[in-house]
C-alpha cells in the first residue's frame, strides 16, 4: 500500500494498477498504467449536440 501523502500528490485513484521494475536489491520504480477507459468519460461529455449519436439501421438478426 502506498502511503497517503503518496497517493493525494500523485492523486492515484482506488484500483489504479502499475508496473513494478526491479532497478536494485530494495529499490523498485511504480509506473502507472494506463486506464484503458481513460478519456472515455471527457470524450462523450464533449460530444457537441444532443442527437450526436444516432441508431445506425440494420437487419434484423431474428432469425439467425
Amino acid at each position: 500500500m502506498l502511503p497517503a501523502e503518496i497517493r493525494r500528490l500523485d492523486r492515484v485513484e482506488e484500483g489504479e494498477e502499475f508496473e513494478i521494475e526491479r532497478l536494485d536489491r530494495g529499490e523498485y520504480r511504480l509506473v502507472r498504467r494506463a486506464s484503458a477507459n481513460a478519456g472515455l468519460v471527457d470524450w462523450l461529455l464533449s460530444c457537441p449536440e444532443k442527437g450526436f449519436f444516432v441508431p445506425v439501421p440494420s437487419e434484423s438478426t431474428d432469425r439467425l
